[in-house]
């Protein structure tokens, strides 16, 4: 579902299932934002994690063209994206609920970085109750082999050869000028969002699922945040499952992920508003 700028898909939970996770209080809303040129089929995967839960979701994945290509340039899209998920919530009057960010590769992180922004900025906006962040094989800094490798992926096979390669092309001289060669000068321009990420001003707790395996995200960069903002004095749990690849850490270690994004949201909840439940239920 959506409107005619945003084209996103909530889910309510059954109301006998919201009532025997959280006896009257109210349900968290779990915000996924999905990796460039993912499809909500299996965005709508991670979500059931949470709707079985008696979790609110909200699924939303940017359009691969302003993440690959309008964010180097810094265009305003994705800024003015972030704002319109943010105002979901108060369209379905849900803005008092507790709310957690579960987000995908750079795609959703980028993303994420915008969302922050406005919830620093705006003041009516400060008041929503984020409670913590889930980054699932992000974030990833200046690797033009693996940004490469990640287009490649999201143009897909039905892309024809005539297409693929030249906008290959086109990306890979944007990526390694802007990235590499001027980097130096653009980071003072419009810092990228990794570097933007370094110097986040949120304190609610992150965890971080990635691998060393993945060939889109480099494991160190990763790393690099993950001892970044343990600095800045915030709960960071992070997770190596050493041999999955870029975003597929829950198709090979279904139960386990599950159990790791479950338990978070459990601590988040807790240590933020209080709310507890008897069980998890897998």
């Amino acid at each position: 579902m959506g409107d005619a700028d945003l084209d996103y898909n909530i889910v309510f939970p059954e109301p006998h299932l919201a009532e025997s996770h959280w006896h009257g209080q109210k349900e968290p809303v779990v915000i996924l934002l999905g990796w460039a040129g993912c499809k909500d089929k299996h965005l709508a995967k991670y979500s059931s994690i949470y709707n079985e839960q008696g979790c609110i979701t909200i699924r939303y994945t940017a359009p691969w063209k302003a993440v690959f290509f309008s964010e180097a340039f810094g265009s305003k899209e994705l800024l003015e994206i972030a704002r319109k998920l943010l105002d979901l919530l108060y369209d379905y009057e849900v803005e008092s609920n507790p709310i957690l960010f579960h987000m995908f590769s750079n795609g959703g992180f980028m993303l994420y970085r915008y969302i922050i922004e406005h919830l620093q900025r705006e003041e009516q906006l400060r008041a929503l109750g984020v409670v913590g962040t889930i980054l699932d094989s992000a974030p990833g800094n200046q690797n033009v082999i693996g940004s490469v490798r990640a287009l490649n992926a999201t143009l897909g096979p039905e892309t024809h050869t005539v297409l693929r390669y030249p906008i290959l092309a086109v990306f890979t001289c944007m990526v390694f000028l802007l990235r590499v060669l001027l980097y130096s000068l653009t980071k003072y321009i419009h810092k990228n969002h990794y570097d933007a990420m370094l110097d986040d001003p949120t304190s609610w707790p992150q965890l971080y699922l990635y691998s060393r395996a993945d060939k889109v995200i480099a494991h160190r960069d990763v790393e690099l945040m993950v001892r970044a903002r343990k600095q800045q004095g915030v709960r960071v749990e992070s997770v190596d499952f050493i041999n999955s690849d870029h975003v597929s850490h829950n198709r090979l270690f279904p139960e386990e992920y599950s159990v790791r994004c479950v338990t978070f949201l459990e601590y988040c909840l807790k240590n933020s508003t209080g709310i507890k439940r008897k069980h998890v239920s897998m």
